[in-house]
């Protein structure tokens, strides 16, 4: 525990709240900014003065209950929370993140890319939002259920999704999909990614080929890839990833480079519908 560091880290970020943030009236008395020890000790159900020695420099180690409700008091995202817990003497808690939340922030990233091909992804690369020019090159991701929502187990089970590449990049196209697979598997090899992998080493003996390879470096979502669509033929695309480091989402935007007949294509997306099915 760095008492020091913790005491420092606890008055910072109650200066840094206002009562409107935490839902408290700023009331006609208050002189400065912030919020008061005795109010923080409140919404994180603790005595005032077992909080003031904390920021004193003089308290017990906290429990890490204590911490917990610090965290919440403090409205500290996922870093802080876990900045806080070291300061305190204890491990951080594991993060359990919720793969449908998609945070305001990257709502509003994905409302001024209306006109624009976008969507954002889980990691478990699991489409959770789509721009209508996205829809129109890819069709719609957000329609599946089960196992089908995950792109990676699409790609091994389902020949339709295939249509969407050229059939020369298919092996690399399966690769990558791995790659991300594996990634989310080894941060939590018995949670949903685990349940994925099982699936598809049961079912697919191409999958099972690819898991065995144990790749971690193979071209990503920034490389060049050739898009086919029904209408438009074929597009040569860039796919520019954000990352969302607290969700573990991307957002990945689709370029051209302007001048290009794959640019000229792309600006038609705004003026069509869902890319058609196969069947």
């Amino acid at each position: 525990m760095d008492r020091a560091l913790l005491a420092d880290f606890l008055r910072a970020r109650r200066k840094a709240l206002q009562p409107e943030d935490v839902g408290l009236p700023r009331g006609s008395r208050r002189r400065t900014g912030g919020l008061r020890r005795e109010e923080v000790a409140a919404l994180a159900g603790m005595s005032a003065d077992y909080y003031s020695r904390m920021e004193q420099q003089r308290g017990p180690v906290p429990s890490e209950q204590m911490l917990a409700a610090l965290a919440r008091a403090l409205h500290l995202n996922l870093s802080e929370r876990d900045h806080l817990f070291g300061l305190g003497g204890h491990p951080a808690p594991r993060r359990i993140l919720r793969d449908d939340h998609i945070s305001p922030t990257m709502m509003r990233i994905m409302d001024r890319l209306s006109d624009t091909p976008a969507l954002v992804m889980s990691r478990f690369n699991e489409t959770l939002l789509q721009t209508r020019p996205a829809v129109a090159l890819l069709g719609d991701y957000t329609r599946f259920s089960g196992l089908s929502r995950y792109l990676v187990y699409r790609w091994f089970t389902d020949p339709e999704t295939r249509e969407l590449y050229a059939p020369e990049d298919h092996s690399l196209r399966g690769r990558v999909f791995t790659v991300d697979l594996r990634a989310a598997y080894t941060a939590d090899p018995e949670g949903r990614a685990g349940e994925i992998v099982s699936a598809l080493l049961e079912i697919s003996p191409e999958f099972a080929a690819v898991w065995e390879l144990h790749e971690v470096g193979v071209g990503h979502h920034h490389d060049l890839k050739r898009y086919r669509h029904p209408v438009l033929g074929e597009l040569e695309l860039y796919c520019q990833p954000l990352l969302d480091p607290e969700q573990s989402q991307e957002l990945l935007v689709f370029t051209a480079t302007p001048g290009t007949p794959s640019h000229e294509k792309l600006q038609l997306l705004n003026t069509m519908g869902p890319r058609p099915l196969s069947r």
